[in-house]
């Protein structure tokens, strides 16, 4: 449980109050896991009444989709900045983003991929988790993939899959620095043909 003290005189504007309960219950996630969450738990991490949360998520299920749905549109800027690297760069500049990401924020990565949400259930969810995968999309299509879709699945798929060794401590001991650094999804790039040459002409 939080040892965090309520502030029950803290005043919020309608749309601060739902910002305040997403960031709380992003802190609980982060420390204690999704199971950790609830509207009640949540009110008292933002300093508010315990009724205050029905005012914006009438289940719990509405407040983690908005937690999700939050954590999609931080990833979604996150791929926005590393799509300003080159075209023949794009790609593993995205997934070290990803991997970076996921290492930052393994509570709230776990409740974006791995809560069994329903996203037809909830719009905004779907939106953002689309919107997200968009980027990865276009950047296939700079690299001139006749199937862009196909392309950043697959890239997807070995990234994801990469970051759950990650954020569940999977990985053996010789190879954590690696992969938080960045070096370690480069050398499997290699392996599978997806890296390109360096200006100074080296693989990198």
């Amino acid at each position: 449980m939080s040892t965090r003290e309520p502030e029950p005189n803290k005043a919020f504007h309608h749309r601060d109050l739902r910002h305040a309960l997403i960031e709380a219950t992003t802190e609980l996630i982060e420390r204690d896991g999704p199971a950790s969450v609830s509207l009640r738990e949540a009110a008292r991490i933002a300093g508010v009444s315990h009724n205050a949360p029905y005012r914006h998520f009438p289940t719990r299920e509405a407040l983690m989709a908005a937690v999700a749905a939050h954590g999609f549109r931080q990833l979604r800027t996150t791929f926005e900045k590393a799509s300003a690297a080159t075209p023949e760069n794009r790609m593993l500049a995205l997934g070290q983003e990803y991997l970076s990401f996921a290492s930052a924020h393994p509570g709230l990565f776990r409740l974006m991929f791995g809560s069994g949400l329903d996203r037809q259930s909830h719009p905004e969810l779907e939106q953002a988790a689309q919107e997200a995968f968009g980027v990865l999309q276009r950047a296939t299509l700079d690299r001139g993939s006749p199937s862009p879709r196909d392309a950043a699945l697959g890239a997807w798929a070995l990234v994801h899959g990469l970051s759950h060794l990650i954020v569940d401590n999977q990985l053996a001991q010789d190879l954590q620095g690696d992969a938080a650094s960045g070096r370690l999804l480069e050398r499997i790039a290699d392996v599978y043909g997806l890296s390109t040459p360096r200006e100074d002409g080296l693989v990198p």
